[in-house]
């Protein structure tokens, strides 16, 4: 099997390489279109800021690669985020292939101001999909992100934090995670298996 990253100046890709090796797979790193196309399976992770990534993608043109890839990819916090129609973050169009939109944390006008970015670990509920095969509600997983996507109809996880988002999405073959898998021990480890394995 060949498994490819998405090399795109945002960072977090080696702990997404070593969480790989964990579980005994090798994954390229590239921005190359022809190694892209040709893996069987593609994770687009991240971490930075929404319209800087953008940028870097439409100059490669691996905008319009990533939308028609065939295969499943699993995009990772920005990486998932991208994957949506637009950001708040820098008022930002996206890939556009998630229908949810990605907006920031605000502090409610009642009650006491919380921590944003949120910066932890948070439970994952109303799990559906393979991805999530052998993982149990209410699991925590490792958040770092100061936007979200919304709750909509390609929601397969939600998590709450000032109240409930999407925690993963997916449609036809791309799946986003908001959390970091390659930073959430045994159920991170589990939900990369399962990916490969779809």
């Amino acid at each position: 099997m060949k498994l490819v990253i998405i090399k795109y100046n945002a960072g977090n890709i080696q702990s997404v390489l070593y969480a790989l090796e964990r579980i005994g797979v090798e994954a390229a790193v590239t921005d190359d279109v022809q190694q892209i196309q040709s893996a069987d399976k593609i994770i687009f992770p991240g971490v930075g800021e929404a319209s800087t990534a953008m940028d870097y993608l439409k100059e490669r043109g691996l905008d319009t690669v990533i939308k028609n890839l065939q295969q499943p990819v699993l995009g990772i916090c920005l990486g998932m985020q991208l994957m949506c129609k637009h950001s708040e973050e820098n008022d930002t169009d996206c890939l556009g292939i998630f229908e949810e939109p990605v907006k920031k944390f605000v502090n409610p006008p009642q009650g006491p101001a919380v921590k944003i970015p949120q910066i932890g670990w948070n439970n994952i509920y109303d799990l559906k999909t393979s991805l999530f095969k052998g993982i149990e509600e209410n699991q925590f997983c490792y958040f770092v992100h100061g936007y979200y996507a919304a709750l909509g109809q390609h929601t397969i996880a939600t998590t709450n934090y000032i109240h409930p988002y999407s925690a993963a999405l997916q449609k036809d073959n791309f799946y986003g995670v908001q959390f970091h898998p390659e930073k959430s021990a045994t159920v991170g480890e589990q939900m990369i298996k399962n990916f490969i394995e779809l």
